[in-house]
């Protein structure tokens, strides 16, 4: 291994591909850069490269982060812990902030999602939660993730049904080539130049949703509301919500027609959807449908339960948060009966009797009695609903769920190996399970010794590089995808924190 560490003068000749105010041109790409061993290494077991670019590379710099990364590497005994903590808990500043433009009165800021030069709506919300604890420390955190706020309420005015985005034009960063052909057909239509795939995820709504309201309970600064696009990107989530509960057929058995629809011509079968791009038939349940997962794959059966879920709780979250700061009362009614609505199809339409564990969430249906019985590594997911606070963690419904999907015998994406077990995703075949579901499943976790398993499992599941992957097989740990992924960085290092403050000592 230490014949393949490379310092950074020796790839200082490649050319950024992250272009950001604070990131000289000289500076390495760190889609190189992160698939390549750097120096000094841990003195541990699996030798951990130092993966943080030079801090004039750094794309943000916050002190108090730097501060606190030094308070929670001194509570971690083990050196490769150490060292990979340092890697993931900074990854999301130290390189995705690509554009991030702030004054007195205003602050916008480009995420990109890691090797991919656009902005995921539930990436990047997911790429920053673990800095809210810090804003009211930090005025410049704070400051970035309002950016941040002000820039999904943006893209979401302008395109609700998008799911990722260009950099704006203001920005002078170059949009990304997403290789979308004349055999894509969407409605409603986009802008290639401003919408980077218009793939519609029903947890976008819900991940801004989540990063408005957790910002508010964090600072109680709710300067973003004063944006009118938040308002209309609010409202406009609201109408489509209400329009997404329709069922296919109405009393008369005519066809409602959809407002969304995507086709593509393609081999893939996640990359296109049922019906001529509408989704497959479903009668009325309260729930929302959703064309795509959030691993940006088709849904099946269109009520994908963890994401609707997910919007419950943060329609809920939204309408306490107009509520307490007494802003757009009709706003918060339509949420909160949104909210129960959903959450009342989930229970009467989104759970089933599975002979084995009894009564358990499903991951899809259509309101017909059709099931879907899995669980996707990507989040939101089954596994996930005490984090997302659907559920404690102790529900009876949850547990019976929770060991059905962590069951290879009974979850098809369930994949197990000498090296590695854990869920995985139709997004990446067979045998590849996400390292993000091993941090969700201990995140998930009251139990010591299921929490240190899953540490164990994270820490040898690098590949040597430092960094979390989106996805390792099961028996050749250097067959992975995606050497720089944020969301899963910083969802690593949310587990850590919890897990070093729940039992101290463990790493």
């Amino acid at each position: 291994m230490k014949n393949l560490i490379l310092t950074l003068t020796s790839v200082s000749a490649l050319i950024c591909s992250v272009t950001s105010a604070n990131i000289r041109k000289q500076c390495p790409s760190y889609t190189d850069y992160s698939a390549v061993v750097h120096g000094p290494l841990s003195a541990g077991k699996f030798q951990i490269p130092s993966m943080r670019p030079a801090p004039e590379c750094r794309t943000f710099t916050s002190p108090t982060i730097e501060k606190y990364l030094v308070k929670y590497t001194s509570a971690i005994n083990d050196p490769d812990w150490r060292q990979l903590f340092s890697n993931i808990f900074t990854n999301t500043l130290d390189t995705t902030v690509a554009w991030h433009n702030a004054n007195k009165t205003e602050s916008y800021t480009f995420l990109v999602t890691g090797d991919i030069t656009a902005q995921w709506i539930r990436d990047s919300t997911n790429q920053v939660l673990p800095y809210l604890p810090y804003t009211e420390m930090d005025g410049d955190i704070a400051m970035l993730i309002m950016g941040l706020i002000n820039m999904q309420a943006e893209e979401l005015a302008r395109y609700p049904y998008g799911n990722a985005f260009q950099p704006p034009p203001r920005s002078g960063l170059r949009p990304a080539e997403n290789g979308l052909a004349l055999d894509l057909s969407v409605t409603p239509p986009f802008d290639n130049r401003t919408v980077f795939e218009a793939k519609f995820e029903l947890d976008s709504f819900a991940s801004f949703f989540q990063i408005s309201t957790s910002y508010w309970i964090a600072t109680k600064d709710h300067r973003f509301m004063l944006q009118p696009s938040w308002i209309q990107a609010v409202s406009a989530i609201l109408d489509i919500v209400y329009d997404l509960q329709k069922p296919t057929f109405n009393s008369k058995h005519q066809v409602n027609k959809p407002k969304v629809r995507y086709t593509r011509l393609t081999d893939m079968a996640t990359e296109t959807q049922f019906v001529r791009g509408m989704g497959n038939p479903v009668k009325y349940t309260g729930m929302a449908k959703t064309l795509f997962r959030p691993s940006d794959d088709t849904t099946i059966f269109p009520f994908l339960v963890p994401a609707n879920a997910f919007l419950s709780v943060e329609l809920s979250r939204l309408a306490y948060m107009l509520d307490a700061i007494g802003a757009y009362p009709k706003t918060s009614e339509v949420a909160k009966a949104l909210s129960d609505k959903i959450r009342k199809g989930i229970i009467e339409h989104g759970t089933t009797i599975h002979p084995k564990y009894g009564r358990i969430f499903v991951y899809e249906t259509d309101g017909y009695s059709s099931n879907l019985v899995m669980d996707d590594a990507n989040g939101p997911s089954l596994l996930s609903l005490p984090y997302i606070g659907f559920v404690t963690a102790s529900d009876p419904v949850y547990q019976s769920t929770r060991k059905m999907i962590l069951s290879a015998n009974d979850n098809p994406w369930y994949f197990t190996g000498p090296y590695i077990h854990g869920i995985g995703s139709p997004h990446t075949g067979l045998q590849k399970v996400w390292p993000m579901a091993i941090a969700m499943r201990g995140l998930t976790s009251n139990d010591r010794a299921e929490v240190k398993e899953c540490l164990d499992q994270l820490l040898a599941t690098t590949s040597g590089l430092g960094l979390m992957h989106e996805s390792v097989d099961v028996s050749k740990p250097a067959d992975y995808t995606r050497s720089w992924f944020a969301w899963c960085n910083s969802l690593a290092s949310q587990f850590v924190i919890s897990a070093i403050i729940k039992f101290p000592g463990i790493i």
